[in-house]
């Protein structure tokens, strides 16, 4: 993050904890100054040298705020908020269900006429203005009571996994749980900094046609729209849906998709593919392009993210260890997927990643094909980024660096000519071929392979420190706990959410 943008996260960030005494939580701060900083950015752009239409009616647009205090701009501001929520298009994206959370209009009208109103931010650089509000976004994330961490996956991960899909211009890139849009900006950075030469008309269709998204939650949506619109992507018709993606096909086919969908219990929805039955209280979507039927929420997005693939296109899904060894529908699912598509790199994650606690991860990249009699996944690549690695979200966390090694043996520029860090001469090397003859008679056709010694377990006296040790305890009682949680719903019937 550059200084500037760092001094007004900063800036911005103080206020809102001048805020939380009136009882704002960090989550409406953000969501409060979104409505506030669209509202500003309408205005500067209706002047020179923008001048372009102010597609927000005058009586509830950015000037209507400054010309009213006290208990009239509180009034004000909510009917704002109302009759802007109730328009169509972007409009309805960002003001949908707004309401207030201030409770004091002086302070108000301090974020109003100060901190927002003395920062010109059209004039800022996207990289500027959008650093600043992924700054937010970050600490938003950082606040584990909100829950709002599930929605931001860290940023030095997304970047290792866009390095290794390698996305080209004219490509286009779909996110089925795009949370605040962390796979679309790195993207489309990386495009923009491998590109120098872009034409207009490259231009054009990387920040208008390039990206297309779902999110089920809309106050998550609302911040994916305003984050894509600060770093300049996505045009008047942000290219977002707010719905669950995996209710039904959507038609549209993607050259890439790169996601990280939600971890957590299963879905109060079962997916049915035309052969399998569901509880008669159970929520049922049917997708007869899916494999299996599961209620398993990372399951189904696994095969959504098959069917949202143009053929030969790449993707890269982080996914929870229980979709590498499950059994029954996972099962299913594996055996399907590494015949009918190339699954050719899996990375496995550390604990301490994520903000959302109780989670051991991976990242399995894999090529859709066309139908073939033979399978099309030959040798699976596993890169262990797990064994021996220690990482906490606020004394050690992750830097993009740390995988420098797993991007350079992925090797996007030619992955057919990689190269083995480990042998039976080095055991200890993290990179390792496996056939698919090998995977295929696996028990359950399972993918959780390790080789790696565990140094901890062999030398008392090279223990990790006590906090990062009590972390991984913590971290493996919840995500224990939400396997129970699955094998208890299988027994018993769905839970409602």
């Amino acid at each position: 993050m550059s200084n500037n943008s760092s001094s007004i996260v900063q800036k911005l960030w103080n206020y809102c904890n001048v805020l939380r005494d009136d009882g704002m939580s960090y989550g409406d701060y953000v969501e409060q100054l979104t409505y506030l900083l669209f509202l500003k950015m309408a205005d500067e752009r209706a002047k020179p040298p923008y001048n372009q239409p102010n597609q927000i009616p005058a009586k509830y647009d950015w000037q209507s705020l400054l010309k009213k205090d006290g208990d009239d701009l509180f009034d004000h501001y909510r009917h704002v908020l109302e009759k802007l929520g109730q328009e169509k298009g972007l409009l309805g994206l960002i003001f949908n269900k707004a309401q207030n959370k201030f409770q004091d209009p002086a302070k108000l009208r301090r974020l109003i006429a100060d901190l927002i109103g003395n920062e010109n931010w059209s004039s800022m650089s996207a990289d500027v203005k959008g650093d600043a509000y992924e700054g937010l976004l970050e600490k938003n994330a950082q606040d584990t009571k909100s829950g709002a961490g599930q929605y931001f996956t860290p940023r030095p991960l997304i970047r290792a996994m866009v390095d290794a899909i390698a996305p080209k211009p004219g490509e286009t890139i779909c996110d089925p749980a795009c949370g605040t849009g962390g796979f679309f900006l790195i993207s489309h950075e990386y495009i923009v900094n491998h590109n120098p030469n872009l034409t207009k008309q490259q231009k054009r269709l990387l920040n208008e046609s390039t990206f297309r998204g779902w999110e089920l939650v809309q106050s998550t949506a609302r911040l994916c729209a305003m984050n894509m619109m600060l770093h300049g992507i996505g045009g008047d018709a942000l290219p977002l849906t707010v719905s669950d993606s995996l209710a039904s096909d959507p038609g549209d086919r993607f050259e890439i998709v790169l996601t990280n969908p939600p971890f957590g219990k299963k879905s109060s929805i079962t997916i049915v593919n035309g052969e399998g039955k569901a509880d008669r209280e159970t929520l049922i979507y049917e997708r007869q392009d899916f494999w299996a039927t599961t209620s398993n929420k990372q399951l189904n997005f696994l095969q959504h993210v098959k069917t949202l693939l143009k053929q030969h296109g790449r993707a890269g899904i982080v996914v929870p260890d229980n979709v590498l060894f499950e059994g029954g529908a996972g099962e299913t699912v594996r055996r399907k997927l590494l015949h009918e598509c190339d699954v050719h790199t899996l990375l496995r994650l550390p604990t301490g990643l994520f903000y959302a606690q109780g989670v051991k991860a991976n990242v399995l990249f894999f090529d859709k094909k066309p139908a073939s009699e033979k399978p099309w996944t030959k040798k699976l690549w596993i890169y262990d980024f797990r064994t021996n690695k220690d990482f906490t979200l606020k004394t050690n966390p992750l830097k993009r660096s740390d995988l420098d090694e797993f991007v350079k043996c992925y090797n996007s520029e030619n992955r057919h000519n990689r190269k083995s860090t480990w042998s039976e001469k080095k055991p200890q090397g993290r990179w390792r071929i496996f056939d698919y003859e090998e995977l295929i008679n696996r028990d359950k056709a399972s993918l959780d392979i390790f080789w790696l010694r565990d140094e901890s377990l062999e030398d008392s006296d090279n223990l990790p420190e006590p906090d990062i040790l009590a972390c991984e305890i913590v971290e493996d009682l919840q995500a224990a706990l939400v396997q129970f949680q699955a094998i208890a719903e299988d027994l018993g019937g769905e839970n409602p959410r």
